[in-house]
C-alpha cells in the first residue's frame, strides 16, 4: 500500500473507518470522506473531506479536489428499518436506493476521471442480497443491484478492477439510535446464532477490502464477510 493513495467514502465512521486506518497502518496515504462532521478522536494523520453521495454536485467536488488516486472504497450507505412490502413507503426506498446504488454508481462515475486504472474500486453489499428475509425488501433488491453493478463494470472498466464486500452482522452506527447497553445486548444475541458466535467488527472488515486493492487478479467478485450467516 506505499506510494499509494486511497480515498474512502464512509471512511469517518464504523466499517469505512477501520478500513481507512487499516489502510494508513500499511503505508497509504488516506483521505477519509463522509457526509458528517469529521469525530474529535479521527487520526490526525488522515486527511478528511466532505461528501454526500446522494448528490451529483458534492461528488464532483470531492474528486476534483483530490485529484489522481489509487484505489477507492465505499462504504456509506443509508440507515433504513424494515417493512413489508404492504407498509412500505416508497419514497424512503427510493431515498435508500439513492444513497446506496446510485451513490455507489455517481462515486464510480466521477472516480473514472481521476483513478489509476491500475486500482481498484470497491464497493459494499450486505448479505441480505443472497439471504432473502420478509420485509427486508428494500435492503435486499438495493445490496443485489450493487453486486451486479460490480460484476458488469469490472469488465467494462477493465483493466480498472471493481469488486464488492459482502457484510453481515457487524457491530456499527448503522444500527441506529441505541444505548451502548442495548447495542451489547444486540450483538449478543445476533452473534449466539451464527457459526462464528459472534457479531463482526469494523476491523474485521476492513481486511477484505484491504485484500482487494492489494491482489492484482481480483476483480467481479463479491467477498462474503458475515461470519457464517449465508450457511
Amino acid at each position: 500500500m506505499k506510494d499509494t493513495t486511497v480515498v474512502v467514502i464512509g471512511g469517518l465512521s464504523g466499517i469505512g473507518r477501520a478500513v481507512a486506518e487499516q489502510a494508513a497502518a500499511a503505508g497509504a496515504r488516506v483521505i477519509a470522506a463522509g457526509r458528517r462532521a469529521t469525530p474529535a478522536d479521527f487520526p490526525t494523520s488522515m486527511a478528511t473531506a466532505h461528501v454526500d453521495i446522494g448528490d451529483d454536485a458534492s461528488v464532483v467536488r470531492l474528486f476534483d479536489g483530490i485529484g489522481a488516486f489509487d484505489h477507492l472504497v465505499v462504504t456509506a450507505g443509508p440507515v433504513i428499518g424494515s417493512a413489508r412490502l404492504a407498509d412500505l413507503a416508497i419514497e424512503d426506498a427510493i431515498a435508500a436506493f439513492n444513497v446506496k446504488f446510485f451513490g455507489q454508481m455517481r462515486v464510480a462515475q466521477q472516480a473514472l476521471r481521476h483513478i489509476n486504472r491500475a486500482g481498484s474500486i470497491t464497493l459494499t453489499s450486505g448479505l441480505l442480497a443472497r439471504k432473502a428475509a420478509p420485509g427486508a425488501l428494500v435492503k435486499a433488491t438495493m445490496n443485489a443491484a450493487t453486486e451486479i453493478m460490480a460484476k458488469t463494470l469490472a469488465k467494462e472498466l477493465a483493466p480498472l478492477r471493481v469488486n464488492v464486500v459482502s457484510p453481515g452482522m457487524v457491530e456499527t452506527g448503522m444500527w441506529g439510535d441505541l444505548s451502548e447497553a442495548e447495542r451489547k445486548a444486540m450483538a449478543a444475541r445476533a452473534g449466539a446464532n451464527l457459526p462464528v458466535g459472534r457479531v463482526g467488527q469494523g476491523a474485521d472488515l476492513a481486511q477484505a477490502y484491504l485484500m482487494l486493492m492489494q491482489n492484482g487478479f481480483m476483480t467481479g467478485s463479491v467477498v462474503d464477510v458475515d461470519g457464517g450467516g449465508l450457511l
